[in-house]
């Protein structure tokens, strides 16, 4: 039955809308997070510390995170890989493209494959930057998070890729978030307007309040 419902088109966009939702709720707390780092180096450095020792003493040392590690994984290959394949089914089923553009069709929607692979590459970057710092400039300084950022947004690079990066995700939440609550059967004529300005304003604040970290540091607020 799990693959009948995934070989269908409703299954695939149901999976879409379900792991697409739980990396929302984390990129809510991942912002909020962030901002502590307008309380200081010793704030934001407790706050990363924190993360590793919830659940403490049922569970050990990074069981906690560990665990949300390995949820985001899995919404993350599963959202890829439903978005790859309702893609090709999309491409194979109309093969010839429109001559013309839908007219209402936004900005937003006609980006999403690119928006994907976007975010597709800047949470590896991002991974291999601030968590293992394979790429990290200046110095990877493990236990001192707070360290880490300023040196990564120090860089014009480290500000390019992740400016983009944000832009990006903003556009893909603006339409995604629409689409995941009309998937889910959310969606009617009557809560259409609110669904979309909920989705406007939630890509709002998430872009503004992820954007606001390296602009700190480029303006000297944070250092």
């Amino acid at each position: 039955m799990a693959r009948t419902v995934w070989d269908s088109s409703v299954g695939k966009k149901t999976v879409m809308a379900v792991s697409g939702l739980i990396m929302l709720l984390y990129l809510v707390a991942h912002m909020i997070g962030n901002l502590k780092i307008y309380f200081g180096a010793g704030e934001f450095n407790h706050y990363a510390h924190w993360l590793r020792t919830i659940g403490e003493p049922v569970m050990h040392y990074e069981w906690t995170l560990w665990l949300v590690r390995v949820v985001l994984v899995v919404a993350v290959v599963a959202h890829a890989v439903s978005a790859y394949q309702l893609s090709r089914r999309d491409i194979r089923a109309r093969p010839d493209r429109y001559v013309h553009r839908k007219p209402r069709t936004s900005y937003a929607t006609r980006t999403m494959r690119w928006g994907g692979i976007i975010l597709g590459l800047f949470i590896i970057w991002h991974l291999l930057d601030l968590t293992t710092g394979t790429v990290h400039s200046g110095g990877f300084q493990e236990g001192h998070p707070y360290q880490n950022v300023v040196d990564t947004f120090s860089t014009w690079y480290g500000d390019v890729v992740y400016i983009v990066a944000m832009l990006a995700l903003g556009l893909h939440i603006r339409h995604g978030f629409w689409s995941a609550a009309q998937t889910l059967g959310a969606g009617s004529r009557s809560r259409d307007r609110a669904l979309k300005t909920v989705a406007n304003v939630l890509a709002l604040v998430l872009t503004a309040g992820f954007l606001s970290v390296p602009v700190g540091v480029m303006t000297g607020v944070v250092s």
